[in-house]
């Protein structure tokens, strides 16, 4: 099986989302990846370092410097005409890129594997990662989105791909435009990526108390920060933030919740981190029961004495 692999990047580096979906793809057989953008050579070349691809396949035009669902879609049915199965990261890009190219197939998507049983049979999450569901699929060609935190990261290095020019030109943007974007800078490491989490919800009452409690903890220990629905609806925090089924998934060595109480929506976004650190006043919080470390106590005392120990 011949699989075809969409890179993510931001114009300049391969982000480790793609990491994890070569390693998937590894296991259903050779792989290439495709980078789209406008002059991605420097993308395409780290690319071509990454263990276990055999092909780079570039698509370098001006129409794809912001690349749009809309316009990647074809481009990549294009290419699965030498492909039995596309594979995206089940990132925002990847989860918008994957139906489209679902649908012009003809074929149904198998979103969000978390394990490849064999060449037509895949393991995916349900019921907010309460239940795993095995799902086989008669379709001849496979559209699949992968989580990144159920496969390891394939080397960065190593690898000696080929890097293949593949047909980029006439592409034009006629359904969606793009307009602009506001790309939130962080000095802190990215969540979807940090070894440590620090993340506070809706018990801080304010985001003036959640910058007070949780920034400085998470600065000790050069984490990442992050919160619960709760309190991004909330206004706590922007939705940058939010960890969950519907914010990010997350599978750090350690996350620290910090006054959220373990919604079953919040747990399927982290409960495969390795560590898992509890602060909550109510030990009967459903959070204690995933918890590898529980603290029961008011977390305003609790954390910054932590804070001032490290």
């Amino acid at each position: 099986m011949k699989t075809l692999v969409w890179v993510e990047h931001d114009g300049k580096t391969v982000k480790d989302a793609t990491l994890a979906v070569v390693t998937a793809a590894s296991k259903l057989g050779e792989v290439d990846l495709l980078v789209a953008g406008s002059g991605v050579d420097a993308v395409a070349a780290e690319a071509a370092k990454i263990a276990g691809v055999s092909n780079v396949l570039t698509a370098d035009n001006e129409a794809l410097e912001h690349p749009l669902a809309e316009t990647v879609a074809p481009l990549v049915v294009k290419l699965m005409a030498d492909h039995d199965a596309f594979l995206a990261p089940a990132t925002s890009n990847g989860k918008n890129i994957a139906p489209r190219v679902a649908a012009l197939l003809d074929v149904m998507q198998i979103s969000d594997i978390l394990s490849v049983e064999s060449a037509d049979t895949f393991t995916r999450p349900i019921y907010a990662g309460n239940a795993i569901a095995t799902v086989q699929t008669s379709d001849k060609k496979l559209v699949i989105t992968v989580r990144g935190t159920a496969f390891e990261k394939a080397a960065p290095e190593g690898g000696t791909a080929t890097v293949v020019s593949t047909d980029g030109a006439g592409l034009e943007q006629s359904v969606s435009t793009y307009v602009g974007s506001e790309i939130a800078k962080l000095e802190r490491p990215e969540l979807t990526s940090a070894k440590v989490i620090v993340s506070g919800g809706r018990a801080l009452a304010s985001s003036e108390n959640f910058h007070a409690v949780i920034e400085p903890l998470a600065d000790k220990l050069g984490a990442a920060v992050g919160a619960s629905r709760a309190a991004v609806d909330a206004g706590y925090v922007p939705n940058d933030y939010q960890v969950g089924q519907t914010g990010k998934i997350v599978a750090p060595e350690v996350y620290m919740a910090i006054g959220i109480s373990g919604a079953i929506q919040h747990l399927a976004g982290m409960k495969d981190s390795k560590t898992i650190i509890a602060i909550n006043k109510d030990e009967d919080a459903p959070i204690f029961q995933v918890a590898d470390i529980g603290l029961v106590g008011d977390l305003f005392k609790i954390v910054p004495e932590l804070t001032e120990k490290l």
